[in-house]
């Protein structure tokens, strides 16, 4: 049987040697103290070894009671499950305990939330097999590979699971092996550590006598860009010079290759001949020339051997050259499976380049294959496709090692876009269902990514089962609201708004926050301005000290008639005046109260009045500020004491009209002159005010233009 790991692969040139990086097992988990319990990733280690506890096998598996300090452990885990050491305690504890169902269900419910710990799944399929369920650890080790088809360590794993527990003396059994080695190498051969695959596909295939596949499996790994690429092409060498080509090859290229020898002798033999001389004499009986018998000669076993190797020398400089582009973004990365810990930014980074050179190859192999596709050339077609692929391998490489990065995902999702809705929709899938539960925004992109392409129920799940697992997030109860909205539902956009607000309600500043989005929707959506005031009311009954209500009130009166409406605007003013606010938010409400009696109040009367009360804000505004700035404060003093004073040249200044200067009367004599007269001392009046900005800038988000 093939060994389950290749030999310690060694001399391939300049490029290797350099320190290989050994992947953890059990994606550097926390590990037992028994070292061969776990073993190094690519050292081709036996089989794991875990530890001698007994298992519980038989009925007694299912009706025994769990271990004592079962139950505490799990509810921790089920407490927080994001706590990755409760999880190892717990495995941990099962292993010692050697409890067959608490094992079962603590390793299926961790597997559930990490997947890619590929360690851990070796762990269960060989706990199913020593309790003698052979089936049972076939279907963990494939349920395992659906989770992480990259890992070279679980798919050696399984096939030597199936080496030692199939009949191979039965030819379903050569079959099956055969064709899960074929899976193996579609899913992980390109990966750039997938060495160990190969050559136990080609060493099994050796054992089986099939000389001929053994050499298929080294010509195509002899294309792929993999550490050990030189060890391969030295093993294709020696497995070819090792048996006659007939043996080796098939039979359409031995005929190929033989052709090839017998037209180079046919040359040589021409050109022989024009160098003999005409009185050559004959040659003596027993010395004529080699006879076809159909046997070939081991001169020509020897030819053929180098013509085989001719073709085979070419890939070979091509891949190296391939290799040794890659090399150093291989060499970057320093942790290529998964952990929890998070990565440093250099480790980021390196994927990042990674990734950016790759993509750009396989676009420059796109923008090749379209300058010759009038040609017509093959060959271009399929480095497009090679491109491709490498960039989808590399892609899942990373996320494995960056599972819990939303960045690659996105990237991901971007590259793929181009390609296809439905490879899209697994990207997303896989991390939000299984990676990133937790991080909403990229469900909100998931939902938008269906509603955009028409699949609004698949939407309006997403949401949903994001509220379900992140309830109170106000950007997805906003997400539902709009796509509600979006699709003409105005009715259930309307009810997810009003059960938010009542919902709310012990929290003022999201109460208001909620109020004003209904408020807004009311009014602008469904034409209902008097509900809308009733929401703001409502809403300033519960938290009189905010301002952006009052802002929003005001607001909407001043969106009606104001013929009709300008005595609701004064009012809202006058709230504002009177409630809770600070000075700041009191000077800009009077300061919109006095703008709208100056644009659309009915007496002069009025405008004074506003006029007169801004001005006593103002004053006790600046009292307040001057109280608080005294120089009486003897730090303050010590501080300007130690300032050198330097010349100030005031500013120029408006002189102050006392407010009791009435306007100039305008009954009577010249009305023309009157205006103007009325306009100098309105300049004086509110010329301070000129450089007045709209303080209501800041609540723009809830104001967006119409």
């Amino acid at each position: 049987m093939a060994a389950e790991g290749a030999e310690d692969l060694s001399n391939d040139g300049d490029l290797a040697n350099r320190p290989e990086h050994n992947e953890p097992e059990d994606a550097d988990l926390p590990k037992p103290d028994d070292e061969e319990e776990t073993g190094g990733a690519d050292g081709g280690d036996p089989d794991p070894v875990v530890p001698t506890a007994s298992i519980t096998t038989g009925g007694e598996e299912e009706e025994g009671e769990m271990p004592a300090d079962f139950e505490r452990l799990w509810k921790i885990t089920s407490d927080n499950p994001q706590d990755f050491n409760s999880w190892t305690d717990l495995l941990q504890y099962c292993e010692q305990e050697g409890h067959m169902r608490a094992s079962r269900q603590a390793l299926n419910a961790f597997l559930l939330r990490y997947p890619l710990c590929y360690g851990y799944w070796k762990k269960f399929a060989d706990l199913e097999r020593r309790a003698g369920h052979n089936e049972k650890a076939e279907e963990v080790c494939e349920r395992g590979l659906k989770s992480i088809p990259l890992s070279v360590d679980l798919w050696i794993h399984y096939i030597n699971l199936l080496l030692g527990t199939l009949n191979m003396n039965l030819p379903e059994s050569t079959r099956r092996i055969r064709s899960v080695f074929e899976e193996a190498v579609s899913a992980a051969g390109w990966d750039f550590h997938s060495d160990r695959l190969w050559d136990l596909y080609a060493e099994w295939e050796k054992e089986q006598n099939n000389l001929t596949f053994m050499t298929r499996i080294y010509d195509r790994v002899l294309g792929v860009p993999t550490h050990h690429y030189n060890t391969h092409y030295e093993k294709l060498k020696t497995h070819l010079n090792s048996w006659p080509p007939q043996d080796t090859v098939s039979p359409k290229e031995f005929s190929k290759v033989r052709a090839e020898y017998k037209q180079s002798q046919i040359q040589a033999k021409k050109e022989r001949s024009s160098e003999i001389s005409p009185d050559e004499e004959e040659r003596p009986p027993g010395d004529e020339e080699h006879v076809d018998n159909g046997k070939d000669s081991e001169e020509a076993v020897q030819k053929m051997q180098e013509l085989l190797l001719v073709s085979r020398e070419q890939v070979y400089q091509q891949n190296e050259a391939e290799v040794r582009k890659r090399w150093n973004f291989e060499e970057s990365i320093k942790r290529p499976y998964f952990h929890v810990k998070p990565l440093d930014r250099a480790q980021l980074k390196a994927w990042h380049s990674y990734l950016d050179w790759e993509i750009a190859e396989a676009e420059t192999a796109a923008g090749n294959n379209n300058n010759e596709a009038v040609e017509g050339d093959e060959g271009s077609k399929q480095a497009c496709v090679a491109g491709h692929n490498r960039v989808i391998i590399l892609f899942e490489r990373c996320l494995v090692a960056c599972a819990l990065y939303e960045e690659f995902w996105n990237r991901y999702v971007h590259y793929l876009a181009p390609w296809g809705l439905e490879e899209v929709r697994n990207v997303y899938r896989r991390a939000c269902q299984i990676h990133l539960p937790y991080k909403h925004s990229i469900h909100l992109q998931w939902a938008l990514f269906e509603e955009k392409h028409g699949n609004i129920s698949e939407a309006q799940r997403i949401l949903e089962s994001l509220e379900l697992s992140m309830p109170g997030l106000a950007a997805v109860r906003l997400g539902r609201v709009g796509l509600e909205r979006r699709t003409g539902h105005l009715d259930v956009a309307e009810s997810l708004l009003k059960e938010t607000v009542d919902q709310s309600k012990h929290q003022p500043s999201l109460h208001a926050f909620y109020s004003i989005k209904l408020a807004r929707f009311l009014h602008k959506l469904c034409k209902s301005p008097g509900k809308a005031r009733a929401v703001l009311q409502e809403a300033i009954e519960l938290s009189p000290d905010n301002g952006r209500l009052y802002q929003n009130l005001l607001e909407l009166e001043l969106c009606g008639d104001l013929r009709v409406n300008g005595a609701g605007v004064q009012q809202c003013v006058a709230k504002a005046l009177a409630a809770p606010l600070s000075p700041k938010t009191k000077i800009r409400f009077s300061q919109r109260g006095l703008q709208f009696a100056e644009d659309f109040g009915t007496t002069v009367q009025s405008v004074l009045s506003l006029h007169e009360e801004h001005q006593k804000l103002l004053k006790e505004h600046d009292a307040k500020r001057a109280a608080e700035n005294s120089d009486d404060d003897p730090e303050k003093m010590s501080k300007m004491d130690d300032v050198p004073t330097m010349p100030q040249i005031a500013p120029p200044t408006i002189p102050q009209v006392p407010m009791t200067t009435p306007p100039p009367s305008m009954m009577g004599g010249d009305m023309s002159g009157s205006y103007g007269n009325y306009s100098s001392w309105y300049q004086q009046q509110y010329g301070a005010y000129g450089s007045y900005q709209n303080p209501w800038s800041q609540y723009s988000q809830y104001y967006p233009p119409s």
